[in-house]
């Protein structure tokens, strides 16, 4: 078994892509000069000097020169190739995982390198769900997040500092980190007392302080990247401070405005929300978003709070612009769960309506949706499943997969959601 092992990592040296022939096959052709010129000089020493017999049967005299030459050849190259393997797998052990090859590790990196562009829209709890499910896959992520948060420590450092709300970017940069279970633990804690930093996450403050070090929150968030080893970028939708507004409408169709993105599913309750739009209504988009748009090979929206999440990406002017102008293939993932106060009684075709009426129909020609509903109901009492058409909605391509998280079916699960996004972009 541990032979067939080294057979196959020896196979997988050979995989094209790898930038590791090349470099063979160089120190192959050093160590052949080399041994030229020491064949000069032995061959020299030998013919003006005389030796013992036993000299005659170590350097093979009694075969002929060019079954010598063969034979010396072929050992040669095997003591060079598994001196090189094991030289690179003593020097890398301390940073590759136990009971793996270099090899492979090796392969897998390259080949996230050249792996499809996929930009991911959206924010909240959502969206590092679908980048953790994506990044096995390729490095060439870029998630585009939402600043419209104006709750909690993000909305204390927003309007203390004036910064960018930190909490979306926070949670997505630890996602895409190699390092995602310890960044993400450090990241996602909270000071319970001190003043000043009772309630802040540790995330937030490295992020503001990040932007203070490099004199924008743009250039602190790709120095972040940089530092944590994030297989991809984070990127703002837009610079400017905006705010989200719904206008929501009662049972007895009365309308009533919410003002801040964090009010909207408190004061929703037990409302329906016709329209949400951004304050200002046209805000610049972030030139690298847009132009990471233009250049993916897929674009997947959400999953993600429909309204406070996804939507506000969607109302920068030029960001669905050039969503429509991209010929990528474009995805909006359905929640499998409602959110009280934003999608209650929803079911898929809703959220695609909605979708459509805030920025117009066939923005996404694909949507992605969870198809199977046993087990525990969503936690809460107050969510449902999110369930399928009865018939067939034009407009839209569904496609129908079980995407539900193993210990929390009301939730995606990574692994299924990233494998079934990628078999759609392969076909």
């Amino acid at each position: 078994m541990h032979r067939f092992r080294q057979y196959r990592s020896i196979r997988t040296w050979l995989i094209p892509g790898l930038h590791i022939k090349r470099w063979l096959i160089i120190l192959i052709i050093g160590i052949t000069i080399i041994s030229l010129g020491l064949a000069y000089l032995l061959r020299s020493v030998y013919m003006t000097g005389t030796y013992p017999t036993f000299i005659y049967w170590i350097s093979l005299q009694f075969l002929s020169r060019p079954v010598r030459a063969l034979l010396l050849g072929i050992i040669g190259i095997a003591i060079t190739v598994w001196g090189f393997i094991e030289l690179n797998r003593s020097l890398l052990e301390p940073f590759t995982q136990p009971d793996d090859d270099v090899a492979k590790q090796l392969y897998r990196h390259r080949r996230r390198q050249r792996g499809p562009r996929i930009v991911c829209i959206g924010g909240g709890t959502g969206m590092p769900s679908v980048l953790r499910g994506l990044k096995p896959y390729t490095h060439n992520i870029t998630a585009i997040v939402t600043v419209a948060d104006d709750g909690g420590s993000s909305g204390r450092l927003r309007s203390e500092m004036g910064l960018l709300p930190p909490g979306d970017f926070r949670n997505n940069i630890a996602a895409l980190s190699e390092a995602e279970n310890t960044t993400t633990r450090l990241f996602q804690y909270r000071f319970v007392s001190g003043s000043g930093l009772e309630g802040h996450a540790f995330g937030n403050l490295y992020l503001a302080a990040m932007a203070g070090v490099t004199g924008s929150f743009e250039q602190g968030l790709l120095e972040s990247s940089r530092v944590l080893a994030v297989r991809g970028r984070v990127l703002p939708s837009t610079l400017e401070l905006v705010q989200l507004l719904a206008d929501v409408e009662d049972e007895e169709g009365r309308f009533e405005r919410i003002r801040g993105e964090s009010l909207i599913p408190k004061l929703g309750a037990g409302k329906r929300i016709h329209h949400v739009f951004l304050e200002p209504d046209t805000p610049r988009a972030y030139p690298e978003a847009i132009r990471a748009i233009l250049k993916a090979d897929m674009i997947v929206a959400g999953p993600g709070s429909l309204f406070t999440s996804v939507m506000p990406n969607l109302l920068v002017p030029e960001i669905i612009e050039a969503v429509r102008s991209s010929r990528a293939v474009k995805v909006y993932v359905c929640n499998i769960a409602t959110q009280p106060g934003e999608t209650t009684t929803y079911d898929v075709e809703d959220h695609v309506r909605a979708l459509d009426r805030h920025v117009g129909g066939g923005a996404f020609e694909y949507i992605l949706a969870n198809n199977s509903f046993d087990g525990p109901p969503p936690p809460g009492g107050q969510s449902e499943w999110v369930r399928l058409p009865d018939q067939h909605v034009s407009g839209f391509r569904l496609i129908s997969a079980d995407l539900r998280d193993p210990e929390h079916p009301w939730r995606h699960n990574p692994e299924g959601m990233g494998q079934t996004l990628i078999q759609l972009l392969e076909k």
